[in-house]
């Protein structure tokens, strides 16, 4: 049947060569240092969307770690360049791969390198044009995509943490929101395909922790910025910067009253490392994000001024569904993992801005 489909069981025996695709995209056979540490069973983590924004920053803090990483990535929204500087390190791994579909193979390739003791799910597009241009993908990857790295956590008896995003709460009614709220969210809307497939993902997570006793937890992502966001992205942040750079007025849609809250990439890795070591966390939401509150025109005068160019605007309608305020009470993460962020605004900006002069 369609969508149905079963991962073998687990084969035991002597391990022969084993080809990966490596971050330059060519096949390499397994070097001895990798039999080396899965006899001596280092720390290893599987991170899906390895190749992207967060993802590629999640594969740095773990190769400090002393982990063996594999990042697993189709590149449909990541880049190789996010990885290649830990290209020659031997406890890195990268498989070219979309985790939605011909999962017994992929099964099968991930095994020949052995069973990760962390799941980590970040594949999917993220950003409002890329899920507009990607709808069925991102469904596809929330869904089928999760069930996969929920089916690998089971099987390998590993832990699982599931990306999920403040988008599930939408246009929200309630102000700040904490992970009891339900959210206000367009089932149907031009967003529906991201806001809802992560509803689903955060469904899907939450029946395995009660018929499989899934070792899992759930985050849910605030705006986040920092290096390695594309100039592209469609996203508040790297729009505004990039106008600002070429000396262009900034697109603000609506009145610009909307607020949103930022988050630095590194505070965000922290608190999802903290949430990914954590026992209290397992079969918990927990929000991460920065709970101080910014107007998006006071976001886009913030960026001129460290650009150190006259605000000019370019008025555009708000688009549909759009929220008008985001906002996370972060309770739970300086309970649970004593977490919150550290990066001012100002400081956090002035490191993206800096990353994104550099030329393509």
């Amino acid at each position: 049947m369609p969508g149905i489909y079963t991962i073998p069981p687990l084969r035991f025996g002597t391990a022969s060569d084993i080809t990966v695709w490596d971050v330059m995209g060519n096949r390499s056979r397994q070097t001895e240092s990798s039999r080396i540490r899965r006899r001596w069973k280092m720390p290893s983590v599987l991170i899906t969307g390895g190749a992207g924004f967060i993802g590629s920053h999640l594969v740095d803090h773990y190769l400090g770690q002393g982990y063996d990483v594999l990042a697993v990535d189709n590149l449909v929204t990541g880049a190789l360049e996010n990885v290649a500087h830990v290209r020659d390190n031997a406890c890195f791994k990268f498989l070219q791969a979309d985790i939605s579909e011909n999962h017994d193979a992929l099964v099968a390739e991930i095994e020949k390198l052995g069973r990760y003791d962390l799941v980590l799910h970040f594949a999917s597009p993220a950003s409002p044009v890329d899920y507009a241009e990607k709808p069925i993908q991102t469904m596809a990857v929330n869904s089928r995509g999760t069930e996969f790295c929920l089916k690998l956590a089971v099987r390998w008896n590993a832990r699982v943490l599931y990306a999920s995003t403040s988008e599930t709460y939408g246009d929200p009614l309630v102000h700040p929101q904490d992970e009891s709220y339900w959210g206000n969210v367009n089932p149907v809307g031009p967003r529906s395909c991201y806001d809802e497939s992560k509803r689903f993902g955060e469904a899907l997570v939450m029946s395995y922790i009660r018929v499989h006793d899934a070792d899992a937890r759930i985050i849910r992502i605030f705006n986040t910025y920092g290096p390695r966001m594309r100039k592209n992205d469609g996203r508040v942040v790297p729009n505004f910067v990039m106008q600002a750079l070429q000396d262009k007025p900034l697109t603000i849609y609506g009145d610009g009253e909307q607020t949103r809250s930022f988050c630095y990439v590194s505070d965000l890795v922290e608190g999802i490392v903290r949430c990914a070591a954590s026992e209290k966390t397992r079969g918990l939401v927990t929000n991460l994000g920065n709970p101080e509150e910014h107007t998006i025109r006071e976001f886009a005068e913030m960026v001129c001024r460290i650009v150190d160019v006259p605000l000019n605007v370019e008025p555009m309608p708000l688009p549909k569904d759009d929220p008008t305020r985001r906002n996370p009470i972060i309770a739970r993460a300086k309970s649970l993992l004593d977490w919150e962020p550290k990066v001012s605004l100002e400081e956090g900006l002035s490191k993206t801005i800096d990353a994104l002069r550099i030329p393509a």
